[in-house]
């Protein structure tokens, strides 16, 4: 990775992002040798305009920065750096230096259960059930999803919330597995939900209709 740190007087700016809640946390600035700390001790070090010095986040707090991975812009002179923070970000001891909560959106989750349900079918270990479901086929996995989706109806109707919701879990993934088998995604399905909030869609969903009727 070549960094251009002369292009602002031997400084870059490195956005700081949560490697998990993908929240920006803060922006500092690096020179080289911060940059070079920060590889070698795994903690986050930035150059202080104000002390003229490095400055490793968390030296004074124990709020450390544990750095995951470091990447470069297009340009070569802005760096976005992956962490996992100890305690909050800021110096008035919010989670951010925008004062906002740096809370983890479960539905994140779904891309990540997404991947390692494809990861099975790459794989197909053994002992797994969601391998056992790849063997079993199309027609099964999607009965299976039809079954808990019938589950998750009665729980709605004549159950608890608690048991809704863990049917809906189970739905949600046979559905997951579904989509991975036919070479789709829930991203997929998301962007058809997001097709659908347009509020043109279903104008021109009925246009479409009616021209299919006329011919």
């Amino acid at each position: 990775m070549k960094i251009d740190f002369d292009k602002m007087n031997g400084l870059v700016p490195a956005i700081i992002q949560d490697a998990v809640t993908k929240n920006v946390l803060m922006l500092g600035y690096m020179n080289e040798e911060a940059y070079n700390k920060t590889i070698d001790t795994k903690k986050v070090t930035f150059w202080s305009r104000s002390r003229n010095c490095l400055w490793t986040k968390g030296e004074t707090s124990g709020n450390f920065l544990n750095l995951v991975d470091i990447k470069i812009d297009c340009d070569n002179d802005t760096l976005l750096v992956s962490v996992h923070p100890d305690g909050p970000t800021c110096h008035k001891g919010t989670d951010t230096c925008w004062a906002e909560d740096n809370n983890y959106n479960p539905i994140l989750f779904l891309s990540e259960l997404q991947d390692f349900i494809n990861k099975r079918h790459k794989d197909m270990p053994e002992g797994s059930y969601t391998t056992s479901l790849f063997k079993k086929g199309v027609n099964r996995m999607a009965q299976k999803v039809g079954e808990e989706a019938l589950e998750t109806v009665i729980e709605a109707t004549a159950g608890t919330d608690g048991k809704m919701i863990y049917e809906a879990s189970d739905m949600l993934y046979h559905l997951i597995v579904l989509l991975s088998s036919k070479g789709l995604r829930i991203e997929d399905v998301a962007m058809e939900l997001l097709k659908r909030h347009n509020p043109d869609w279903d104008k021109a969903r009925r246009i479409a209709k009616s021209k299919g009727e006329m011919e």
